[in-house]
């Protein structure tokens, strides 16, 4: 197994639509144990296949404590919806942000897990507004895309300045190396 590398946002990659996993082989299996291991890396309890630059409407969750109720959906479709609960949110795509957004409290879940297998499952609590944050990353979407204009452009600003002080300090690191080398 391999970690992967996870695309943040505003990376443009983040707004592909993703395509129907079609094939359910060695390879797709490869991917799904990767996944995993990213996710619970990061740390995180749900990934979507488009956060990890693979464009197939897959998703891994996990949101046990002691990490140990791997969940798969692949080609998932929400049946129904019901009520409404608003919860804060956060992505490994959007890095150390948190904010609230309104999702139906319980829905009803068609999909197929690793070796094909359609099945239909009702969630709700964290696992219905999990399932959903990451359908909406097979979309194209992501949880900013429900705040103000005014505070993704502030997310947005904040995580650009984040990522180039990291790499500013990066590549200090690796001068400092270098001359110490020689």
């Amino acid at each position: 197994m391999s970690r992967l590398t996870i695309l943040e946002y505003p990376d443009p990659r983040l707004r592909t639509r993703a395509r129907p996993v079609e094939r359910f082989d060695e390879a797709l299996g490869r991917l799904i144990d990767d996944m995993f291991e990213t996710m619970y890396a990061a740390p995180g309890i749900g990934l979507a296949a488009t956060q990890v630059d693979f464009h197939r409407r897959l998703i891994v969750m996990d949101v046990s404590e002691e990490r140990t109720e791997p969940l798969v959906f692949i080609n998932p479709e929400i049946l129904e919806r019901d009520g409404a609960v608003k919860t804060e949110e956060g992505c490994l795509s959007v890095p150390n942000i948190f904010d609230d957004v309104e999702r139906a409290s319980r829905i009803r879940v068609r999909a197929q897990d690793r070796t094909g297998a359609v099945f239909e499952r009702e969630f709700d609590g964290v696992l219905s507004v999990c399932l959903q944050h990451e359908m909406d990353h097979l979309e194209g979407k992501l949880f900013v895309d429900y705040l103000s204009d005014m505070k993704r452009d502030r997310i947005r600003k904040k995580l650009d300045k984040e990522r180039k002080e990291r790499s500013a300090t990066q590549h200090r690191g690796g001068a400092t190396r270098t001359a110490g080398a020689r």
